[in-house]
């Protein structure tokens, strides 16, 4: 380290601080630049002078910063995440730093606890130390903890051990008998049969929960789990400053190098089972170095998610907050759905640049958590980047919220409507540009069949997409060619990125991981099975739903149509009685829309009022899409399937309600009698008196269903 000079970034007092934390300079990697020789063993971290405010010369030069011996890894000018912390942490403008900060929402009001970048490396090394005392290099560990900091420091020490991650939610510890089990037990039985993990690591009290329940067990769960090592993550984390202390020595680095994999993330199962996907360490740096440029956060930028630690998005913003050298406040998905209102509560306390979200969440807060339903005053002024992270994304709902919270100071222009799925890492794209003078931020971004963009790829005559970090093309999977703009098609994904497949599928992973163009001998794409147009002279990506999702009308044109486009109809016609983001369309030999109702009083219930709210949907069904609805189930909250990012299963939710096992409080089916028939839609409106609809009342007891707070 003798003779390097470590010059870093100043926090400014001249600047306005955000977040109570004043970083505002910008930081930037560029390896091999620079004055002075390069060796394999040092990485220069550039950062020009004036951004220092120093004045060092004529121009402004540019000023090495520090960076710790065996950086670098099998000639890879760049490194994977773990990396990043040993850089911030040697940093006086950065060590004393939160990296990150866990909230908890009480009735006394808002808590956090905070770990600094200095804090988090070192506690990162030394876990990292004490999971190689029990496990191997390359040996694949579950991940079972409750979300938090020590989370955190888990999925970073795993890298830095060299230990596949395998994060999922813990299901409830004391529902592991067969009859009470949920869909998070399955999906833990599907984790441990593919990938089957070396140990697992859990929060001590769910341990001995778990062991309990299961100590008895004859079934392949229960045997598997008894199976499993289990190490207790407080244990972890108290041994922490004890093995800190005895790794004082710089050693080598022995963690994930950019081909190994570290993080096995399972697909969200939006359109069917989970799968899971192999992410190498290079990929997921890859691709948070992209999404870091494509919405150009800086060490000033501080973060708020609520978004699950496990997969997708949620995971992905640890490790962008930290290539950013930037803070991420964190709050649980539960405390969330409790009370919408904190998401933005947290924004304002902590004066945030950035928040990604589900697009459904607008609609949401709005509804739950308006301008006028909390106490503390909302100041949305900072946000610089409201990410939308859900697919496709409608105009009218950011409408409505940027409308809602225009009083608290909201910038129409942070909106940033955004494209993302686990096969390329998370980021995909995103239509905001980064440019401040940029005239085609929301609210004037184009939209297309009320749908915003997701990606901006630029005309055909400009360099824009020259050298993207991702390429991305709209393609007919019959010819596998690429279609014309403004013609539906199905999106294709090419980047350093994308994933290595999905393990223990060798075919899917060919046939998703593995797509070639038409005549193409070059790159693979991967084929997201999500369909997109393409329109404009920016050429702005729309990601119009999925292939799985496309559903019949069942009118007399019986057109195809994207799912989200009946239930968005469904959920308009009666929003005041139906929970959103909660109502699903599929076709099951005739149009069948299934909607979760709100809770309400008992004597706001009622078959009257049911049969209302089903005559409205059919009705609302046929105004917007012209779509037939043959079958309206309303179903107790929390019926519908989820996946941990708060999108419908709909396949899922299709497969209970026809197998019986989902009951619903009141169904109406339309059938129309023998030998008439309709042949238009005026045909339809006059012989109304022709359809049946068959009314049942179910004895579901209210509150018995899984539920969640309204």
């Amino acid at each position: 380290m003798e003779g390097i000079s470590r010059v870093a970034p100043r926090g400014g007092r001249g600047s306005r601080p955000v977040g109570g934390f004043g970083w505002r300079e910008r930081m930037s990697f560029t390896p091999g630049e620079g004055s002075a020789p390069v060796s394999p063993a040092t990485l220069l971290v550039l950062v020009p002078a004036h951004r220092l405010g120093r004045k060092l010369g004529p121009t402004p030069p540019t000023i090495k910063l520090v960076m710790w011996r065996g950086f670098w890894r099998k000639g890879c000018l760049r490194p994977v995440v773990d990396r990043y912390l040993a850089i911030w942490a040697i940093q006086p403008s950065f060590r004393d730093k939160p990296a990150f900060i866990w909230t908890q929402d009480a009735p006394s009001g808002l808590t956090w606890t905070s770990i600094t970048y200095s804090e988090l490396d070192n506690a990162t090394e030394a876990m990292a130390s004490q999971l190689l005392c029990t496990l191997n290099r390359g040996d694949s560990l579950l991940l079972l903890c409750s979300p938090g900091l020590r989370l955190v420091k888990l999925l970073f020490s795993c890298q830095r051990a060299g230990i596949v991650a395998v994060p999922v939610i813990p299901p409830d510890p004391f529902a592991f008998s067969t009859a009470c089990r949920g869909p998070a037990h399955h999906h833990l039985l599907r984790a441990v049969s593919q990938v089957k993990p070396n140990a697992a690591v859990a929060d001590r009290h769910y341990i001995a929960a778990v062991t309990g329940s299961v100590s008895s067990s004859d079934d392949r769960l229960g045997h598997l789990l008894q199976k499993l090592r289990w190490l207790s993550v407080e244990h972890l984390d108290d041994e922490c400053p004890r093995a800190a202390a005895s790794s004082l020595s710089p050693s080598p680095y022995l963690g994930c190098g950019p081909g190994d994999t570290y993080l096995v993330q399972y697909t969200s199962g939006t359109t069917g089972t989970p799968k899971p996907v192999l992410v190498t360490a290079g990929a997921a740096a890859h691709n948070v170095r992209a999404a870091r440029k494509a919405y150009d956060l800086q060490p000033s930028s501080v973060v708020v998610s609520w978004l699950p630690q496990y997969h997708d998005c949620g995971l992905m913003f640890l490790l962008l907050t930290v290539v950013a050298g930037a803070t991420c406040v964190l709050a649980s998905p539960s405390a969330f759905l409790h009370r919408p209102r904190l998401w933005l509560e947290l924004v304002t306390e902590f004066h945030a640049t950035c928040t990604p979200v589900p697009a459904f969440a607008l609609p949401l807060v709005v509804q739950r958590g308006g301008i006028n339903h909390g106490k503390l005053p909302l100041k949305l002024g900072s946000l610089r980047n409201l990410i939308l992270i859900n697919e496709p994304v409608y105009k009218s709902y950011v409408d409505e919220f940027v409308k809602e919270f225009a009083a608290a100071g909201i910038d129409p222009s942070s909106v940033a409507p955004s494209y993302g799925l686990a096969e390329n890492c998370t980021f995909v794209s995103t239509a905001w540009p980064s440019d401040e003078g940029c005239r085609s931020r929301y609210p004037n971004m184009p939209s297309y069949n009320r749908l915003l963009p997701s990606a901006r790829l630029g005309s055909l005559s400009s360099s824009a997409s020259e050298g993207a970090d991702i390429d991305i093309v709209v393609v007919d999977e019959e010819t596998c060619e690429p279609v014309d703009d403004g013609v539906e098609g199905e999106i294709w994904v090419s980047s350093a990125s994308n994933a290595s497949g999905y393990l223990g599928h060798p075919s899917l992973t060919r046939e998703v991981f593995h797509g070639r163009l038409r005549g193409g001998t070059g790159r693979c794409f991967v084929r997201t099975g999500d369909r997109g147009v393409i329109g404009g002279e920016e050429r702005y990506l729309y990601v119009t739903g999925r292939d799985s999702d496309v559903i019949r009308t069942h009118d007399e044109r019986n057109q195809c149509v994207h799912a989200h486009y009946i239930e968005t109809a469904a959920y308009s016609s009666s929003s005041k009685q139906l929970r959103g983001g909660c109502v699903i369309a599929f076709d099951a030999e005739q149009l069948v829309v299934m909607a979760e109702l709100q809770k309400k009083k008992e004597e706001e219930r009622g078959v009257d009022v049911y049969r209302e709210i089903c005559e409205k949907i059919r009705e609302g069904v046929r105004k917007e899409e012209g779509g037939r609805v043959g079958w309206v189930a309303l179903v107790e909250r929390g019926s519908i399937p989820k996946t941990t990012s708060g999108k419908p299963r709909r396949w899922l939710a299709k497969q209970k309600l026809l197998e019986g096992s989902l009951r619903p409080v009141y169904e109406a089916r339309l059938e129309i009698k023998a030998g008439v028939s309709l042949h238009s839609e005026s045909d339809i409106a006059a012989r109304t008196s022709l359809l049946i609809w068959i009314e049942t009342f179910s004895s579901v007891i209210y509150g018995s269903l899984q539920e969640l707070p309204e």
